[in-house]
């Protein structure tokens, strides 16, 4: 069968057909590194795993491109708040993304790129783009370089905009700009800015606009065209509006489908810690919820589909993933674990179908209810048929409760580097909570550690963490 997947651009859904007959390349955006990740940015993460998964399953190569954002605005802003430079306040955040991806099974991209790791290829983008007159440095002084919106037609096909109905690129001040809707390409360093944030250029020394380092990043890894671009829903405009604009403007055909994942809410508004609704896995745990039911939790919607976050819903959905759990266990236990077994026709035909993971959800309870009535019945053949089935539509989703991912089997250390990185991620909020003198919520954070087994000491080096009772 045929895998199809909506495509934003054409807003249809596509017969999924690879540049490279055999071979998909992908490319997601990641986050951008001013804080740490909450639930909403880890949607992302199980999302594409799960296409990544069954685009492996069906025989592909995957070459998987997961950038990270580690200097912009906000990073910078971070970094003048708090006093620290600004690749110290990303890699903390970096190493937190990274052991929340581990913690719930997400598999490692092909390659993880940092944006300060690929400016001579922003600049050499830049370049073409100046060149054949879709781009300009600013003539104000400031160093900045500009994307002419006018020069290319096609903008906002991606989104459906009409560019006469835009408002302003927000990302600079207009004073250097031809077009209030130019958005920046380059920009020159600032005195009010950290006085390490910044590379030479041939524009004066400055650092690099959000968009083109994706643009970059994608031509260096995967080349002038490429298969799948991802991203969240809110991204389509204007990072990847303006993402397709500058690469096709400098003669890269770029991405040929575009899949946006829908967003995670909460009361019906955005998740972010500007709105301070902002919830991570620390918290998660504290309610008593593991990553594997969070996974679930994720996995279970449609991946285009609104989650509008409640305790509620996500204690509900653990529930029901134990009841799964239960009968793999059952069944294990009576016929041993076995390996994976076929793929029912309809999983696959679910699959194929744009990922419909709640109707491929629905295959998998139907072989569970078959399996738990074998159990019953003492059909050990059934049981071990459906086993195995089961096991197989799990791994594809990432949560087999046998998986050594989730047993730890084999992987003390990684789980133990996983610890260390969310309760750094946790003693970092405590730490930030004490600094402002709100020690209620300082409380709150050394509460929720405990309550997961985690004790924390303050010592005259900074707070100390053990697992069980302090002596």
């Amino acid at each position: 069968m045929t895998l199809r997947l909506y495509d934003t651009a054409t807003r249809s859904v596509r017969d999924f057909v690879p540049w490279e007959a055999g071979k998909v390349g992908v490319y997601l955006c990641g986050l951008t590194l001013q804080a740490p990740p909450h639930i909403g940015h880890l949607r992302s993460g199980v999302n594409y795993d799960v296409l990544r998964r069954w685009l492996l399953a069906k025989g592909f190569e995957v070459r998987f491109i997961r950038n990270l954002t580690d200097i912009d605005d906000k990073i910078l802003g971070k970094a003048v708040e708090q006093g620290r430079p600004f690749w110290s306040i990303a890699y903390a955040n970096e190493r937190a993304l990274t052991g929340a991806y581990q913690a719930l099974n997400v598999l490692p991209p092909t390659y993880e790129p940092r944006a300060t790791g690929h400016v001579p290829e922003m600049h050499e983008l830049i370049a073409k783009l100046i060149d054949t007159g879709h781009a300009y440095p600013a003539t104000d002084g400031s160093g900045d370089v500009y994307f002419d919106v006018a020069s290319w037609p096609a903008y906002g096909a991606l989104s459906g905009q009409l560019p006469d109905a835009m408002q302003a690129a927000d990302d600079a001040p207009e004073r250097g700009k031809r077009d209030p809707r130019d958005f920046a390409l380059w920009k020159g360093a600032k005195p009010d800015e950290p006085a390490d944030a910044y590379w030479p250029s041939p524009w004066g020394r400055g650092r690099p606009g959000w968009h083109i380092e994706c643009s970059a990043m994608c031509w260096r890894y995967l080349g002038a065209e490429f298969d799948i671009h991802g991203g969240g829903l809110d991204l389509t405009f204007p990072h990847h509006e303006n993402e397709i604009a500058q690469s096709q403007a400098a003669g890269l055909p770029f991405a040929r489908y575009w899949v946006h994942h829908g967003l995670l809410s909460i009361g019906g508004a955005k998740m972010g810690k500007s709105a301070g609704n902002a919830l991570d896995l620390a918290y998660v745990a504290s309610l008593g919820v593991r990553p594997i039911e969070l996974r679930y939790y994720y996995a279970v919607a449609h991946y285009r589909s609104l989650i509008d976050y409640t305790e509620d819903s996500l204690r509900e959905w653990a529930t029901g993933f134990r009841r799964i759990e239960g009968f793999v266990q059952r069944a294990a236990e009576r016929v041993g674990p076995g390996g994976f077994g076929e793929l029912p026709a309809a999983f696959v035909a679910a699959m194929d179908d744009d990922l419909n993971t709640s109707a491929a959800f629905a295959v998998l309870q139907e072989v569970i209810r078959d399996g738990n009535s074998a159990l019953t019945s003492g059909d050990d053949v059934t049981v071990r048929t459906a086993l195995g089935s089961a096991r197989a539509m799990l791994d594809i989703l990432g949560i087999d409760p046998l998986d050594e991912a989730w047993t730890g089997g084999g992987r003390v250390d990684d789980l133990r580097d996983v610890m260390d990185s969310l309760v750094a991620l946790a003693l970092e909020q405590r730490a930030q909570a004490r600094s402002r003198k709100d020690w209620a919520a300082a409380d709150a954070v050394r509460d929720q550690l405990k309550q997961a087994g985690v004790m924390i000491e303050d010592t005259p080096q900074g707070p100390r963490w053990t697992i069980g009772e302090q002596d």
